[in-house]
């Protein structure tokens, strides 16, 4: 990055989508200094005839824009769509299965006009052959058959102010606290097109603990980053006139191994690379999705409507949700 990179808070995504913490999403991580900056990215080519993107409180309408929808009786929604591999030092990387979900977001207008994004956020794991939504998946590395566990994120929230955010505390976990920093976004004008590149990197303590959790658990620390690449509309981005703006996009993530996985600590990680986008309605979204979801988790189907705690991504939300496994069988020799 040719302009110091300062991570935040996250994605906000997934995407997403809002993410993921998807999207996922998405509801999205962000930092300053874009991707590829430098000479394209001049105080003439971000001064528009609605905003001005040199200034804190117009990044904070624009990205609020993307996110959500100003007019905040309506849901935005958020997809994502790819795949999921796996990394291991001296292999190449393998495919594992595909990764599809959506969020909805909306936004809570403050009284200093800042903005509250509140969001759900929902992520499936297909099978590579089928594209049949798994509830078990034969594990190659360890040959067990486990149980698949989705993302369901209620709820994944974050402000939107004129100062970059802290960065997700995770209920706690993540204590790192940043000077505040004025909202100012590494945009990169391209023609009729911006770009804009946030991303974030997080360490902190492991929710799943391996005391605890021998077979879920990633060990004592939890290592995650997210990248959103996105595309949009010079035209609609300076249209005061809409409130809310669409893009389309990246979303990946390195995290480590999933915990339903039951990967008993072993060295390697998974690696997310997703499309990802928004729309006004649930249209972009697979139809075995929307129905999947309206069978199981059909609170999803909508925002939510107030700011609540805590936000969680979805390895904090597995502890609450889950127990641990039990301790691996031996195998017949």
């Amino acid at each position: 990055m040719t302009i110091p990179s300062i991570q935040l808070s996250r994605r906000q995504a997934m995407a997403g989508a809002g993410g993921l913490g998807l999207a996922a999403s998405a509801s999205l991580a962000v930092s300053a200094g874009p991707l590829g900056s430098g000479s394209r990215q001049t105080p003439e080519t971000l001064k528009g005839p609605y905003l001005d993107l040199t200034k804190p409180n117009d990044n904070m309408i624009a990205y609020a824009r993307l996110l959500g929808d100003l007019d905040t009786s309506k849901t935005r929604y958020g997809w994502y769509s790819g795949v999921v591999q796996a990394v291991v030092d001296n292999k190449k990387l393998e495919d594992l299965f595909i990764m599809e979900g959506f969020s909805c977001a909306r936004l809570i207008e403050q009284e200093d006009g800042t903005y509250q994004k509140v969001l759900r956020e929902v992520g499936y794991y297909k099978d590579l052959k089928t594209g049949e939504i798994m509830e078990e998946w034969d594990n190659p590395f360890t040959g067990e058959r486990v149980r698949v566990v989705p993302i369901a994120n209620d709820p994944f929230n974050h402000t939107i102010t004129r100062e970059y955010p802290q960065p997700p505390s995770y209920d706690g976990l993540n204590t790192e606290k940043r000077e505040p920093i004025p909202f100012i976004l590494g945009w990169i004008p391209r023609g009729e097109t911006m770009n804009l590149d946030t991303h974030i990197h997080l360490l902190y303590p492991s929710a799943m603990q391996p005391d605890e959790w021998p077979r879920e658990s990633p060990g004592p620390m939890t290592r995650v980053t997210e990248h959103f690449l996105y595309q949009i509309s010079n035209e609609e981005l300076q249209d005061e006139s809409k409130t809310t703006v669409g893009y389309n996009g990246t979303w990946s993530r390195t995290t480590p191994w999933l915990p339903w996985m039951l990967m008993d600590q072993a060295p390697g990680h998974c690696l997310y690379q997703c499309f990802m986008g928004t729309n006004s309605s649930l249209d972009t979204v697979s139809e075995d999705v929307l129905a999947y979801t309206e069978k199981n988790y059909p609170i999803f189907m909508e925002a939510p409507d107030k700011w609540e705690e805590p936000s969680l991504s979805s390895l904090e939300n597995y502890k609450r949700e889950q127990t641990p496994a039990p301790p691996r069988q031996p195998q017949d020799s």
